[in-house]
């Protein structure tokens, strides 16, 4: 009993309860008895009528593009907010500007989703693929500042000064150094953005109009008519593609890892001096 370490079994524990309901969804997707109650056989019936649903791979196409088109925005707007608040000359604003992103963070959804609606109502902006892309766009934005702002507290501040010592200007400083050093916190709020447009459903709820919609809606709108394994399948391949997505972004970080272990090694490097 001494050698069992408590924290492994909690973890292992959590894991297990997170991952069973998944499991089990994923195993009832090829269930040809059509229900979640017994499994009488497999089949690829429910993949077949998945493919067929004209309706519902459009608003999966739909999710795809407001998830990719808020991201990039997001990211975009992310970093260079994170660059603005990192280099912000007076600690007040710097810790004025943190206080006001994190409120977005751990606002509820509700009252995020509440508020674009009423925003949206009083300009008279239509509801529909734009309200939904503006309004992921927003709440995405704070959580690759999130990602970004560890990366700029753990650059090497001594390149910058070398680089501005050796003639280099705001630009070259910008795109030679700082964003290849933080490039893996660049990449990981897109990630994040990305992983949180395809998951949202609060915010799109309010926001969404007639004629548009995403998975989340439209998964919620069927759940209520009644639980179809179609369904069950079309989650399959979302946990399919959100696994592969998780793994490549794994393989680019263990990449940039090694460049950085393996670059002080190579007696060619001189990236002090790129940006000349």
């Amino acid at each position: 009993m001494k050698n069992i370490k408590w924290s492994s079994v909690y973890l292992f524990i959590v894991f297990i309860l997170l991952y069973v309901p998944i499991v089990y969804l994923i195993y009832y997707s090829f269930n040809a008895a059509g229900t979640m109650n017994q499994f009488d056989g497999f089949t690829l019936e429910h993949y077949r009528a998945l493919a067929e649903d004209t309706r519902l791979l459009m608003i999966a196409l739909d999710t795809l593009r407001v998830a990719l088109l808020s991201s990039l925005v997001a990211t975009m707007i992310g970093t260079f907010g994170a660059i603005g608040i990192y280099y912000s000359r007076k600690r007040r604003t710097q810790g004025l500007l943190m206080s006001l992103n994190n409120v977005l963070l751990v606002s509820p959804d509700v009252i995020i989703g509440a508020s674009f609606l009423l925003l949206f109502t009083i300009v008279g902006f239509r509801l529909g693929f734009y309200s939904v892309l503006f309004s992921h766009i927003a709440f995405s934005i704070p959580i690759v500042v999130l990602m970004v702002l560890p990366r700029l507290e753990g650059m090497n501040a001594n390149m910058i000064t070398a680089a501005r010592d050796l003639g280099a200007n705001q630009w070259q400083v910008l795109k030679e150094i700082i964003l290849p050093s933080i490039s893996s916190g660049i990449l990981a709020g897109f990630f994040m953005a990305f992983t949180y447009s395809i998951d949202d459903f609060a915010v799109t709820f309010f926001v969404t109009g007639n004629g548009f919609a995403t998975l989340s809606v439209e998964i919620y709108s069927r759940a209520r008519q009644g639980v179809s394994l179609e369904i069950n399948a079309l989650s399959t391949i979302l946990f399919l593609v959100a696994m592969a997505i998780v793994t490549g972004y794994y393989f680019i970080q263990q990449q940039q890892r090694t460049k950085k272990k393996t670059a002080p090694m190579d007696p060619m490097n001189h990236e002090k001096g790129g940006i000349l």
